[in-house]
């Protein structure tokens, strides 16, 4: 099955709610992985401004030009850590 994000849209903290191109939709909630990233380049988006500047491309959920990403079925099955 080939499943892509068709609409993602910021909550709250780090909270996104994401509805995939079968229409299931999940919350899901990216603060443990955020918080326990060992790299800078993805520790930095524990600021919520920079966190809050995601877009779609190509049916995918990405932060400043795919320095911060993640594999779609991670976030189908919302186990991102």
């Amino acid at each position: 099955m080939i499943v892509s994000i068709k609409e993602a849209e910021y909550l709250k903290n780090y909270k996104i709610r994401i509805v995939f191109s079968d229409d299931k939709v999940n919350i899901v909630d990216f603060a443990d992985f955020l918080k326990h990233a060992k790299n800078p380049m993805t520790k930095k988006y524990l600021d919520q401004n920079l966190f809050k500047n995601f877009i779609l491309a190509n049916g995918d959920i990405i932060w400043n030009n795919f320095e911060l990403c993640f594999p779609i079925w991670d976030l189908y099955t919302n186990n991102i850590n």
